[in-house]
């Protein structure tokens, strides 16, 4: 998983901005704090779709750099936002997990309408990447 750096700013009375200095025309807007990963990660799938493979930089390299150093002196913050690239070839794994955990997954999985894969799957990109 790699980690590509977004600067993020608000001027007063709009959306949460985000662009990401690796990806030129890479952007998001999120309405709240908590919704910034979801529409980081919106953000990156998109951009990912059409566009070549980068590497993201350093974030000592990003923030040496003037355009982000002159959005950091205006306000913006940078957030470290977790990609993961997609790839849905699916894998057979085999794991260990507590029984009771288990019987819990699977119940809350049936009343989602979910398999167990499913529902795995997602708990384990919310908890990476903070979106589901």
């Amino acid at each position: 998983m790699r980690y590509y750096t977004a600067i993020i700013h608000k001027d007063e009375g709009s959306a949460y901005g985000l662009t990401f200095p690796d990806l030129p025309g890479a952007f998001a807007a999120a309405d709240t704090w908590d919704d910034i990963p979801k529409a980081a990660t919106e953000a990156l799938d998109l951009w990912f779709e059409d566009q070549p493979d980068v590497a993201p930089a350093p974030l000592d390299a990003v923030r040496a750099r003037p355009d982000v150093a002159a959005e950091l002196a205006a306000g913006a913050v940078l957030m470290p936002v977790p990609y993961i690239a997609a790839d849905t070839a699916l894998e057979r794994v085999n794991i260990s997990i507590e029984r009771g955990l288990l019987r819990a997954i699977d119940e809350t999985a049936k009343s989602r309408k979910m398999t167990r894969s499913s529902f795995l799957a997602s708990a384990a990109r919310r908890e990476l990447v903070g979106a589901g």
